[in-house]
């Protein structure tokens, strides 16, 4: 139901618009970091509004690029995508530098083109955490693009997105146009607690409004305001509503129209236009009277209940806004005149609120990857979270259930994987499984014996040189050992050969003198 809430459409106009010749911004468009991410492209490009769209091969390992057909394209991003292969339980992130502890936006767009069989479905993933299910069949028949939004906060300096492969969807891997990561003011959505949810947009409105989509440059932070019109309602204004003086920094272009009730007649609305599961939303709506030096008082409602009490409207403009407010089903916005002028709206936004999936034990997660640049040929879906969401570990990495979880097992065996054994291994206290057999690792086999619970250790069939370390018989819980076939000398040490509990193989192969029984 979440995919369905946060799907919004980016209609394809028919006209191409040149990119070629667009002129840059004398200045960086946005605060802090921020991407503009043409996925697949093999250049960047300007668009109309001169920004700068970067190709993405330098944030993403995996996928293939795709040219699109040249079908007219509004956005010169949609002429490209990176296709993911198709492989169940992998998901393949973007890694991102941020400003740890700021909130950033996050646009993915798709448009797969003209399809037969229907395009693939997806899951979309930030950091630990479950975003929504894409499906965009509906779109492309009717040869539109498709965007989800969301705001998500930054906890640390590095933020992953990535597209899971859900074996409960389509048998073909996910793909993406465009990405857009854009860093908010800290007044902007201030009021929501970004270290517990995330915000998925499900509606952003420019009341009274027949134009294009409302963006950059006139919201700073790109966001898009979708036009809503109404012709027996819709009033249009000219005067300026300083909108720095609202905490989520609308554009003022929206200010610049509404929709007015008729005289002694109360505005009925519904909106968001789509049913909203029985949930706790984000709700924003922004008023500013039409009327210079004017007034007027109302009362809103949100399907029957009582929103705001005796809201009185000036032509300097207010907002007013829930951080949880419970929806279900269709939302009817009903504007009820108390005195002066009829009420009126001007714009308004809702998102929905989710839980953060959680993170991988931190020390965990940053041992592995230290592990993971020690290595080459490493698999493309090792990025973004180690553990989180469930069903989305790294290939080979076998975490425990825990609300914090831990990793329990490496099973990296037969990978084509070269390099060496990292000593932060050993960090990873709750492991009991190892297993980089049948690699072409070389160097020394590591201190380990901080693995108090391991029970398992296959390390043969690989260019592993050295002794083998005499901490090795202190791991009291180890019940197999196979290093065979490595080029390892000296003596194996007694503590490992008088374990009656252990079985162990360290022939054929390996340099061992005197040479240990079989």
């Amino acid at each position: 139901m979440r995919g369905l809430l946060l799907r919004l459409h980016l209609a394809l106009l028919a006209a191409l618009l040149t990119v070629a010749g667009a002129a840059a911004a004398a200045q960086p468009p946005f605060r802090g970091f921020y991407y503009l991410l043409d996925c697949g492209a093999a250049a960047s490009t300007t668009d109309s509004r001169g920004l700068e769209w970067l190709p993405d091969g330098g944030y993403v390992t995996g996928g293939e690029p795709h040219q699109l057909p040249d079908q007219g394209l509004l956005d010169p991003a949609l002429a490209t995508r990176r296709d993911f292969p198709h492989e169940p339980g992998k998901k393949f992130c973007y890694e991102l530098p941020v400003d740890r502890n700021r909130r950033y936006l996050l646009r993915p767009t798709f448009f797969y083109g003209a399809s037969s069989p229907p395009p693939p479905v997806f899951d979309l993933i930030v950091d630990g955490t479950f975003w929504t299910a894409v499906n965009t069949t509906d779109d492309v028949l009717a040869g539109s693009a498709s965007y989800y939004e969301a705001v998500f906060g930054a906890s640390g300096r590095n933020m992953s997105f990535c597209l899971g492969v859900n074996p409960d969807y389509t048998s073909a891997g996910p793909f993406i146009n465009a990405l857009q990561v854009i860093q908010l003011h800290d007044s902007v959505y201030n009021a929501t607690n970004f270290t517990a949810s995330a915000m998925g947009l499900i509606a952003r409105t420019k009341f009274g409004s027949t134009d294009d989509v409302e963006r950059y440059p006139n919201d700073t932070f790109n966001r898009y305001w979708q036009p809503f019109p109404d012709s027996k309602h819709a009033v249009s204004s000219t005067h300026n509503v300083t909108s720095a003086d609202f905490w989520n920094l609308p554009p003022p272009g929206v200010f610049n129209t509404a929709l007015v009730a008729e005289q002694d007649a109360p505005l009925v609305l519904q909106w968001p236009p789509i049913p909203l599961q029985n949930d706790s939303y984000y709700v924003a709506l922004y008023f500013a009277d039409t009327v210079s030096e004017s007034s007027r008082t109302f009362n809103v409602y949100i399907n029957d209940y009582s929103f705001y009490e005796g809201l009185t409207v000036t032509s300097a403009g207010l907002s007013v806004f829930a951080t949880q407010w419970n929806l279900s089903g269709l939302t009817r916005v009903i504007l009820a005149p108390v005195s002066g002028l009829p009420p009126l709206i001007n714009a308004g936004e809702v998102f929905g609120l989710f839980p953060l999936g959680g993170y991988t034990f931190p020390r965990d997660a940053r041992a592995l990857e230290a592990i993971k640049r020690s290595l080459q040929n490493i698999p493309d879906d090792w990025n973004g979270d180690p553990c989180m969401p469930h069903g989305y570990a790294w290939t080979g990495v076998t975490c425990d259930k825990g609300q914090i979880p831990r990793v329990i097992s490496l099973n990296f065996s037969s990978m084509g994987l070269s390099g060496y054994l990292s000593s932060d291994i050993a960090r990873l206290t709750a492991l009991t499984d190892i297993s980089f057999a049948n690699n072409s690792l070389s160097g020394p086999i590591p201190n380990l014996s901080n693995l108090r619970n391991l029970t398992r250790l296959h390390l043969q069939d690989n260019k592993l040189n050295g002794t083998v370390p005499q901490t090795l018989g202190i791991i009291t819980s180890l019940r197999e050992l196979f290093l065979q076939n490595n080029e390892l000398d000296g003596a194996v040490p007694l503590n490992l050969l008088l374990n009656q509990g252990l079985t162990y193989q360290f022939l054929p192969g390996n340099n061992f003198f005197p040479r240990p029984p079989r």
